[in-house]
């Protein structure tokens, strides 16, 4: 494993390039790859053909040639011709860090949707490898049909089959994205609002979707343990129902092309009521992954700092020494956008539940009603959905001082209207 830096972008990086090559190694160690040897690789200037100077790939060579390593991940952008270049001279299989994030995303999809968006990612970056440095690609094929000719080359041959299947797949996904907008307008008609987790990878998102909804979601300490979006169905501490959505993790230098086969899944996020924003606040990059996050968020077209429907929840408190946890208790005490909790070990997560409450409360109008005292099936309805603040019984009627959203006020009306009364409080 080597991680090149480069003196153009060590300036304005965040990261330590230890931090980054430690990132790079739990990326192959998630998909079971045994890792030999791993260092930096200081680049002063990067050559055309292999990115490295002669003598750091002389001495890679010599590292290979020792540890028998049959595999060499540099944690950069490469060519395909630096990739060719690199692969004859240390003689070894040669990837970059688009490949080993690929790799790691076909290990992990699961559903349909997610096999098709790694595969659109995967052919997309295929195709940008075929050029005609590969000059196994170049081999003749027998023409066909009626004019015959020299035919096309392997090169050429390859590139449509890809570019075919490519549309295919994209035809596939657009129905996925139609499929699952219909499911967003079949929620709205309930309406449960959608609480979306997003995050860098590892920050503890499918841990705490499982404290949240009681669920047995597949989380351990891996790079992108989960990659198919999860859905689930919460209930507050209110008796609100919400769905709680937990979301492809995040992470820094993501290609783009990958951002847009996924942008089905990304889709959930933008719709979302609440946007609960999971960070590793123990992580020693904790900032920078911050920032990352809020890049592919702005790419989105969703402003965290200004967006109201991003929420902090700082994880992994219980990581931290007594002082820096008690520094976060201090500051997200004054920030009524952030929360510090342990998916965990469970601490602050009944803070979490009573902040989402109150984020959900905020369109809620205080109406009083009238009901009638035989009609049980009107009044257990508004015990159910909204809050009932006041009440008092006569002979006949029920009088409710009610809390209620007002999707849930318009079906109550519709349903219950012959026997209820409305009147909005000023």
């Amino acid at each position: 494993m080597v991680h090149p830096v480069l003196r153009s972008e060590a300036d304005g990086d965040m990261r330590p390039p230890e931090s980054r090559l430690e990132e790079a190694v739990g990326l192959a160690q998630a998909i079971q790859l045994d890792v030999v040897h791993a260092e930096c690789a200081k680049v002063n200037r990067p050559q055309p053909s292999t990115l490295l100077g002669s003598g750091t790939v002389e001495h890679l060579a010599q590292v290979v040639e020792e540890a028998e390593a049959t595999l060499v991940i540099l944690d950069h952008a490469l060519s395909p011709v630096q990739q060719r270049n690199l692969e004859r001279a240390l003689k070894a299989k040669v990837i970059d860090r688009t490949g080993l994030i690929l790799e790691i995303f076909g290990a992990r999809a699961r559903t349909r949707e997610g096999m098709l968006q790694v595969e659109l990612a995967s052919l997309t970056y295929q195709k940008s490898r075929l050029v005609r440095s590969w000059t196994h690609l170049e081999r003749q094929r027998g023409g066909f049909g009626f004019l015959g000719g020299p035919g096309e080359s392997q090169l050429e041959l390859d590139r449509r089959l890809i570019g075919d299947r490519i549309i295919k797949i994209k035809k596939e996904l657009e129905e996925v994205r139609r499929t699952r907008g219909l499911h967003r307008k079949a929620r709205a008609k309930v309406p449960y609002p959608v609480v979306a987790l997003v995050g860098y990878t590892n920050a503890g998102k499918s841990t705490l979707f499982n404290r949240l909804a009681n669920a047995d979601v597949f989380a351990q300490n891996l790079l992108f343990a989960t990659l198919d979006p999860t859905m689930r169905q919460v209930t507050l501490p209110s008796g609100r129902k919400v769905i709680l959505s937990d979301t492809v993790g995040f992470i820094s230098d993501l290609p783009h092309g990958l951002v847009a086969a996924f942008r089905a899944t990304l889709e959930e996020v933008d719709a979302a009521d609440i946007i609960l924003h999971v960070r590793d606040i123990a992580h020693i990059d904790s900032e920078a992954q911050k920032a990352d996050v809020h890049e592919v968020l702005s790419d989105m077209g969703i402003d965290p700092e200004t967006d109201d429907r991003v929420i902090e929840v700082l994880n992994k408190i219980d990581a931290l020494d007594e002082e820096s946890r008690a520094a976060i208790l201090t500051q997200t005490s004054r920030n009524p956008r952030a929360v510090a909790v342990s998916a965990l070990s469970g601490e602050g997560i009944d803070d979490l539940d009573r902040l989402l409450d109150q984020r959900m409360n905020v369109n809620r109008q205080v109406v009083d009603l009238s009901v009638d005292l035989g009609d049980g099936a009107a009044l257990a309805w508004l015990y159910a959905k909204g809050e009932v603040l006041d009440r008092r019984d006569d002979e006949e009627h029920a009088y409710l001082h009610v809390s209620i959203d007002p999707v849930d006020l318009a079906r109550f009306e519709k349903r219950f209207q012959p026997s209820t009364q409305a009147e909005p409080q000023p």
